[in-house]
């Protein structure tokens, strides 16, 4: 009867159950870094959409006001001449005034705007690799609940069973003290018995609602019951790795790959296009600044092709410097391979070891339950004593325990390896 009122009680429960793939999901659409996702995109984005700004013409506006020591001027016997001929050459006066504008246009950068925005997009991919090996972290977390979230459900249908069986055992004792066959003692022996498996099963509740609501927070779903996930290891095994810090390590790779083109763009000569143009004193036409002495409008248009050759100098360190980043990302690989293979080894065993240990759990229960129900047919007969009653009724519970242990075990092994190597 208390069997049944506990599989009643659950049955709301099981009705929404979730597999562990949809409380994985779950996890990492709650988690916070989920997030970063989208405002590393935007910065990206941002990012190349200035550096693509470069291609617009570059407007820039000046004033100036100067005071020289010194202009230039005729000859004293010049301007003598000048003045027999009824020209006034004052000269220039040593204060000088400008308000202009510059607008350049690049028209050919070789190729050094495209590799910014290669830059730009190959950081933002870094970036993005190195978020999804953070969030894929959460997987491992998720796995350590629900496997314990699991474990606890199991050890609660035991201990109902349990509770079955020695409430069974105390009516019958209760009829046999009644029938004078059976001292009071043995059915208070087993009554205590019981009630401390009644206490054992008010902890497990206990334990299972606090690890259920910190389940469903991490989630951000509310996680009533854990299905037992059917996962055989061939699944697993034979297939390849595929874990996001891999990825985030080709990321880097990418990056190098951009960053060298940068280093040969910044070989290529530049060329541009300008004007200019500014209203103030002098001008151009010197000469007629000279006699009039007013502010006037001044323009210029032009072509300016430049080459730095400056990046040579720099560029074989530059170059081994981007090498010895991939040398350290490759290596990077090689660390992590290393130790995620040390990771499957151990796992795979862990996985063979339960196994063994299951393929005996079977018959260990069924000798051990073969051993209670002769106990119990020895107490009817009055040839054991009630503790060895409960000793058999324990180690068999502890069979029934151990089994589940194994085979919960196990299943959260496989799925560990799945882990390591995310397939």
């Amino acid at each position: 009867m208390r069997r049944l009122i506990i599989v009643l009680t659950m049955m709301p429960i099981m009705a929404q159950a979730q597999t562990l793939e949809e409380c994985q999901q779950a996890a990492e659409r709650n988690y916070p870094l989920i997030q970063q996702y989208d405002l590393i995109n935007k910065t990206t984005e941002l990012t190349v959409s200035n550096i693509q700004k470069g291609w617009l013409p570059q407007v820039s506006a000046s004033a100036q006001a100067t005071y020289q020591s010194d202009v230039v001027s005729f000859p004293d016997e010049m301007q003598a001449l000048y003045q027999q001929m009824g020209i006034n050459m004052k000269g220039l006066t040593k204060d000088q005034y400008r308000v202009g504008i510059d607008v350049q246009q690049t028209v050919f950068d070789g190729g050094a705007i495209r590799s910014q925005k290669e830059i730009a997009r190959a950081q933002g991919q870094v970036q993005q690799a190195q978020n999804e090996v953070n969030i894929y972290q959460v997987r491992r977390r998720v796995n350590e609940m629900y496997f314990a979230l699991l474990l606890i459900d199991e050890q609660m249908k035991l201990n109902a069973d349990l509770q079955e069986l020695l409430a069974g055992n105390e009516r019958k004792l209760e009829s046999m003290k009644k029938n004078g066959t059976a001292a009071e003692s043995d059915w208070h022996s087993v009554k205590a018995e019981r009630l401390n498996v009644v206490q054992q099963m008010t902890s497990l509740q206990a334990q299972r609602q606090v690890l259920a609501r910190m389940f469903s927070t991490f989630c951000g779903i509310e996680v009533k019951e854990a299905t037992k996930p059917n996962c055989q290891l061939s699944m697993v095994n034979g297939q390849s790795n595929n874990r996001p810090e891999l990825k985030a390590i080709d990321a880097q790779l990418r990056l190098a790959d951009a960053q060298e083109k940068a280093i040969n763009s910044a070989l290529m000569p530049r060329l541009g296009v300008f004007a200019q143009g500014f209203y103030g004193y002098p001008g151009y036409n010197m000469f007629e600044d000279m006699m009039s002495r007013k502010c006037s409008l001044n323009g210029m248009i032009g072509a300016r092709l430049t080459w730095n050759i400056g990046a040579l100098y720099t560029r074989k360190n530059d170059k081994a410097k981007i090498q010895l980043q991939r040398d350290m990302a490759e290596n990077s690989r090689d660390v992590f391979l290393f130790n995620n293979n040390l990771e499957q080894i151990q796992q795979n065993e862990n996985i063979t070891r339960y196994q063994r240990l299951m393929s005996d759990d079977e018959e260990i229960i069924r000798l051990r339950s073969s051993v209670r129900k002769a106990a119990e047919s020895k107490l009817a007969h009055g040839i054991i004593d009630v503790n060895d009653l409960v000793k058999e009724i324990n180690s068999e519970n502890q069979a029934r325990v151990q089994q589940t242990v194994h085979e919960i075990e196990m299943l959260k092994e496989i799925y560990d390896l799945k882990y390591t190597t995310n397939n």
